[in-house]
């Protein structure tokens, strides 16, 4: 019954059975890798929310802790009966990325003082309506952008125009009042963030670090082994999974960013500068590593399309770029201020790349060896080491190759001889003629000339 209901109708009768072609095990194989695929979307997507819950249920809790706050502080301080500036305020500042709440509060001010003043002007000059209310959106988007206003500007005016022509009501002085509210507001969020309920930057940071780290060690290493078995399908593949995970890496830049903001407002978290600060200095070189081996993985592919050798140390070089990668994630995750295994790792890579180099290779051979020692300087910059140092190693570990790579020797070509004019009918013998000091002809030696 069971083999009745096979994907493909009557092939799961055929598995195990003596004298079955090759053809047919290998199209059993496949179906049986394209059912697996079809399983996986779903686990996947259960992982990806469960890891999205982890990143934003802190954040969500500092939301709910800075709006009760907000509302009330706004209640006492304007006496206003319904201070919805406040809260809106106080969401907007958390809502927004992780290391820009500072910037994002000043953008929210800005934009609530244009909403109010345009909006408050037109109200007073025309009334409101559904029409005004039109109108209002549009001139306040005009003035934020005269102004050379971000996009939350722009926003937050245009939303202001319309809570204070819907929401609150007419009267005099309101623009102070709701001024005053959205201060309150982001003062309570930035209070919230950084002094009540901060989060723990090493935490943050190594959350957003690991996907981004172990997709590029994960492709580094499916590389390898698609060199090694000469298989572009999946150097490919590999490709296309670094260019999907840039959005690791744009997440991994924002908690950077993060880290860098609680630490400088937070005094709770201070104490965790020292450690903090080494992820900070390793986010630029980071960056340009996962570009970087994304350009070695593109120009395997082109290697393994176009035939040229792959020697035992090109293989062994891109893996161990790759075991890097996790060396410094877990040294970085326990605190480590020196990175040595990270760095003797890399190191190794340089080497193998050496021997490789060594060996001769074609024209994508030769950038992908280069790619590997470009990185590898990445690697070693992101471990705290100078741009100095970190050239200085890779020229060490890789060695002098120069003597060891065969070149390819390449034939003599003569140049060619003018030809020499013969005498003119009537001048002087040869012998009578005065020799003009051009240097020593060249020499003939088996009708070839040499020089």
């Amino acid at each position: 019954m069971a083999q009745a209901r096979s994907v493909v109708p009557g092939l799961a009768t055929h598995v195990g059975r003596p004298g079955i072609s090759d053809a047919r095990r290998r199209d059993e194989e496949r179906v049986a890798q394209l059912v697996r695929r079809l399983s996986r979307p779903a686990a996947h997507r259960i992982q990806d929310r469960a890891y999205h819950l982890r990143r934003v249920y802190g954040v969500a809790l500092q939301a709910g802790m800075a709006v009760a706050i907000a509302w009330a502080g706004a209640l006492w301080l304007t006496g206003a009966p319904s201070p919805v500036f406040a809260p809106t305020a106080a969401v907007a500042t958390i809502a927004s990325s992780t290391g820009r709440r500072l910037r994002r509060s000043i953008e929210l001010i800005v934009g609530i003082v244009l909403g109010i003043a345009v909006g408050n002007a037109f109200v007073e000059a025309v009334g409101a309506g559904f029409w005004q209310m039109g109108a209002i959106v549009t001139l306040a988007i005009l003035a934020a952008v005269s102004v050379g206003g971000s996009v939350p500007v722009v926003n937050q005016a245009a939303s202001t125009a319309v809570l204070l022509v819907a929401v609150t009501p007419q009267g005099r002085n309101i623009e102070v009042s709701r001024i005053m509210e959205a201060l309150i507001g982001g003062g309570a969020a930035l209070l919230v963030t950084s002094v009540l309920l901060p989060l723990n930057p090493l935490r943050l940071i190594n959350r957003s670090a690991a996907p981004a780290f172990d997709e590029v060690s994960k492709q580094l290493c499916a590389t390898a082994k698609a060199l090694l078995d000469r298989n572009a399908k999946e150097a490919d593949q590999a490709l296309t999974a670094m260019r999907a995970g840039q959005r690791h890496l744009a997440l991994f830049g924002d908690a950077i960013d993060g880290a860098k903001e609680a630490i400088t407002l937070s005094p709770v978290q201070r104490r965790r500068r020292d450690t903090v600060t080494h992820y900070i200095a390793a986010g630029d070189p980071v960056n340009r590593a996962f570009t970087n081996s994304s350009a070695l993985i593109r120009r395997a592919v082109t290697l393994i399309e176009d035939d040229e050798p792959v020697p035992p140390g090109m293989v062994d070089a891109v893996q161990e770029l790759g075991a890097s990668f996790r060396l410094l994630l877990r040294e970085f995750s326990v605190g480590r201020s020196e990175p040595q295994q990270a760095r003797e790792q890399v190191l190794r890579a340089v080497a193998s790349a050496g021997r490789a180099y060594a060996t001769g290779l074609g024209l994508s051979g030769s950038v992908v060896i280069a790619q590997v020692r470009t990185t590898a300087s990445e690697v070693i910059r992101a471990t705290g080491l100078s741009q100095e140092q970190a050239n200085e190693l890779i020229r060490e570990a890789f060695g002098d190759r120069r003597q060891d790579r065969p070149h390819p020797r390449v034939p003599r070509v003569p140049l060619p001889q003018p030809e020499k004019p013969g005498p003119d009918p009537g001048s002087a013998p040869r012998g009578n003629r005065p020799r003009r000091d051009d240097g020593p002809e060249p020499q003939e030696h088996g009708g070839r000339p040499v020089g």
